[in-house]
């Protein structure tokens, strides 16, 4: 017969989730939150809060935008690339800091 769990007696109570990793909540969609229809490759400051410091796109996790405008978001940073008012790679062409033999760096993720 398979024991049941009570939160009554001498177990410990369970610790609320709160804020810390993998809490669960999403940070608001920036574009809906403005209200935003198409994300406009012209808004170099806006692109760049999307771009890492290597000129990587940022994945919806960490930039919190929801399925549409991130993929509004792929498109207007590759396109202001083409153009030339955002850089493919930072601006010296290489690495900040020597990596230590690894693969890749924290800072990426």
């Amino acid at each position: 017969m398979a024991k049941q769990r009570s939160n009554s007696g001498s177990s410990k109570p369970r610790r609320d989730k709160k804020g810390g990793p993998g809490s669960g909540r999403r940070k608001p969609c920036l574009f809906c939150k403005d209200k935003v229809e198409q994300v406009d490759y012209k808004d170099v400051a806006t692109l760049r809060k999307f771009v890492s410091e290597r000129g990587k796109i940022r994945s919806r996790r960490i930039t919190g935008a929801c399925r549409r405008h991130q993929n509004q978001v792929a498109t207007a940073v590759k396109r202001a690339r083409e153009l030339a008012l955002l850089p493919y790679v930072n601006e010296s062409g290489k690495d900040e800091k020597p990596s230590g033999g690894r693969g890749r760096d924290r800072e990426d993720r």
